[in-house]
């Protein structure tokens, strides 16, 4: 049984300013879609605590998410895109995960915290051996 299953709706895409760029990802993106760096910092991200965000539009929606399309960023979305539901919090604490379950449809609601568990060390772990 998958613990995860993304849906692609945008439910983690809503919110305010939380997606920030990890080194390489500015530019990995900017050339996905055909403009300079510095084009892209100006037009998609925002600087706060040292740290380059992607921003959030009018809608409170990452600014790269269209609904009913979905990511347009997807085949380069950054790492902290890629992460979700895996994120430290929702592995190391099973009320935040069960949170998490409540918030997103991609979780198998019938997959124990244990088997997630296990998924998200196999996927995390996959992840940093191959680069």
């Amino acid at each position: 049984m998958k613990a995860f299953d993304c849906k692609m709706c945008g439910d983690c895409c809503y919110g305010e300013g939380g997606i920030f760029l990890e080194e390489g990802e500015k530019e990995r993106i900017a050339r996905f879609l055909k403009i300079s760096t510095s084009d892209f910092l100006n037009r998609y991200c925002e600087i706060r605590n040292h740290r380059t965000y992607l921003a959030t539009g009018d809608d409170h929606f990452c600014i790269f998410y269209e609904k009913r399309k979905g990511c347009r960023i997807h085949p380069v979305k950054p790492a902290r895109c890629t992460l979700w539901p895996y994120f430290p919090a929702n592995v190391n604490d099973r009320e935040t995960w069960e949170a998490a379950k409540d918030a997103c449809r991609g979780i198998n609601r019938e997959c124990s915290f244990e088997e997630f568990v296990r998924e998200a060390r196999a996927i995390t772990q996959g992840k940093s051996a191959s680069g």
